[in-house]
């Protein structure tokens, strides 16, 4: 064991406070991960639980019903089925039986030709994928292709007559795939969705909170990693729109889920909103940033107004759960619009006028996302903003400050 020496008086323990800084950053940092980690688990549990079931239940069929005594290719193309992008399962099991086609009449005709053996394998893999790829097949067509080529190679010398129970273990996986996820243990879509949005609207609800705080503070750095951070956002918007999809299919499929295809509709309809509310987020920090740079005037109510639309997310989030009119974000949007009036009043520069722009733009898709045709949104933001018609730069009157605007009416 080390002992540090004491200090000796007048000294600053600087290793201490940054020993004490790194390791706090660390165990928030473990927190963060963990917590990332478990919602991944419950993103998944439910589809942990179909896989398992399919393939249980296929290769039982296989083994009893069809007597199949190595049953391990239904199993295989049951869990392929349920391990393709939700909402694209149906295409995924058409996919899986087109390349079990393709790939067993490539590898009988080049067995035919050519014989088996290791060069063998190796050119009907080659033809079968350079063939599916010039027919313009999808990635899955071609991997099914290439596998079953790959099957039909090394496994027919021993096994006779593979071709057929290829092909039935394609059905039988696809199908009971498909049936557990629609019948049998169908998923709620409304929980799938709650959970894959919550990931993406609390990105940007933090980041413009991030935004917000930095603008007060006039700290470029702090502004500057809300930027970093709201740019890398393709995953939190990939779950959210593969959800979209898996809910579709299955309140498609599922008769238990047919009652909800009115509240998927409107979830499907907020989705291009929210993406278009991430985007103009990312250029409203970027100026925020070029703003403290240049050091323009940052009048108060402009942070207070992106703190409103981080609020609106947070409220658009929660009534979306509970399955609620989301007025009160609405009422907050509006809000957020008014106090770019007011900063834009007070008098703003260039970039801080960038700024006041996209917090209307915002404003204005987070309205759409909550149900409001892009028409009325638009007439909502123009009356929250008030009528400013004197140059950037110029201070205002207290005469021309907008009023705070009501609550609107529940279209």
């Amino acid at each position: 064991m080390v002992r540090r020496a004491p200090l000796r008086e007048g000294l600053v323990d600087l290793d201490g406070a940054r020993i004490a800084e790194a390791t706090e950053e660390l165990r928030h940092r473990g927190r963060a991960t963990l917590h990332d980690r478990l919602h991944r688990v419950r993103m998944a549990g439910g589809l942990a639980v179909q896989a398992g079931l399919a393939a249980g239940l296929a290769y039982l069929i296989s083994l009893k019903l069809l007597n199949n005594p190595q049953p391990v290719f239904g199993p295989i193309s049951a869990v392929g089925t349920l391990a393709a992008s939700v909402g694209q399962r149906t295409r995924r099991t058409v996919e899986l039986i087109l390349g079990v086609a393709i790939g067993v009449a490539i590898g009988d005709f080049l067995i035919y030709l050519v014989g088996t053996g290791a060069w063998q394998l190796g050119l009907v893999v080659t033809v079968a994928i350079l063939l599916t790829i010039f027919a313009g097949a999808s990635v899955s067509i071609v991997i099914q292709t290439a596998a079953t080529a790959v099957l039909i190679v090394t496994l027919s010398p021993s096994t006779e007559d593979l071709e057929i129970p290829r092909f039935i273990d394609a059905f039988l996986g696809g199908g009971i795939a498909l049936l557990v996820t629609a019948v049998l243990l169908p998923l709620n879509p409304l929980r799938v969705l709650n959970r894959a949005a919550r990931p993406a609207l609390d990105l940007l609800a933090d980041q413009l909170d991030a935004c917000a705080d930095g603008l007060r503070k006039r700290d470029r750095d702090a502004t500057q990693r809300a930027l970093e951070r709201m740019r890398d956002n393709k995953e939190e918007l990939a779950t959210l729109s593969e959800a979209i999809e898996g809910a579709k299919e299955t309140a498609t499929l599922s008769p238990a889920r047919w009652h909800r295809r009115g509240e998927l509709t409107h979830y499907a309809e907020a989705a291009d909103p929210i993406d278009r509310a991430m985007r103009n987020t990312g250029t409203l920090i970027r100026r925020s940033v070029t703003l403290i740079e240049d050091s323009e005037p940052v009048p108060d109510p402009m942070p207070d107004g992106i703190a409103h639309l981080a609020e609106a997310v947070r409220l658009l989030k929660q009534q979306f759960a509970a399955g609620q009119e989301p007025q009160k974000a609405r009422e907050r949007s509006l809000r957020a619009v008014s106090e770019a009036g007011r900063a834009y009043a007070a008098g703003v520069g260039f970039s801080g006028s960038v700024v006041v722009a996209q917090i209307r733009t915002t404003a204005s898709d987070l309205l759409v996302a909550s149900g409001i045709e892009q028409e009325e949104a638009n007439r909502w933001i123009r009356t929250a903003f008030g009528e400013q018609e004197r140059p950037v730069g110029q201070p205002a009157g207290p005469a021309e400050a907008p009023k705070p605007p009501t609550a609107p009416p529940i279209g």
